[in-house]
Parts: C-alpha cells; structure tokens; sequence
C-alpha cells in the first residue's frame, strides 16, 4: 500500500541528485571558467585542485563498494 500522506520519498532523493549533480558539475567543470561566487564552500571546492575530484569520485566508489559487498554476502548466505 502506498504511503499518501507526507512527502514522497522518491521526490526528495531525486532533489537531492539533483543538487549533488549540480554541484559536483560546478566544482570539477564550471569552476574552471566562472569567476569566485561569495560562496566560501563553492570558493574552496573552486579554488582546490586535488581533493575536489576526491569527493566527487568518493560517491560511485562507495556505490560500487556496497554492491559488491551486498553480493558477496548473498553468495556466502546461499551457498
């Protein structure tokens, strides 16, 4: 049974890919050819040449992580 009442989940994690595409966009493309926003964290992200790559990359390898785990848990659990 669907929940109706409340905020719909799907929604808010769309939003939140959203924003995440968004920003992870600003900070490894479009920082490059924009001039400083006012924005101390899009600053940092803007000014830094290492460690803005770290974060973005950090979110498909946790991804891949955790579905390599949870696979190898079903072979273990089924064998």
């Amino acid at each position: 049974m669907p929940a109706t009442d409340g905020i719909n989940h799907g929604y808010i994690i769309i939003l939140f890919s959203l924003l995440f595409f968004f920003l992870a966009s600003y900070a490894v493309l479009f920082s490059a050819f924009l001039p400083l926003t006012g924005i101390s964290a899009l600053d940092v992200l803007a000014e830094d040449t290492h460690y803005k790559y770290f974060f973005i990359l950090l979110v498909p390898t946790t991804s891949y992580f955790v579905i390599a785990n949870w696979v190898g848990w079903q072979y273990y659990r089924n064998s």
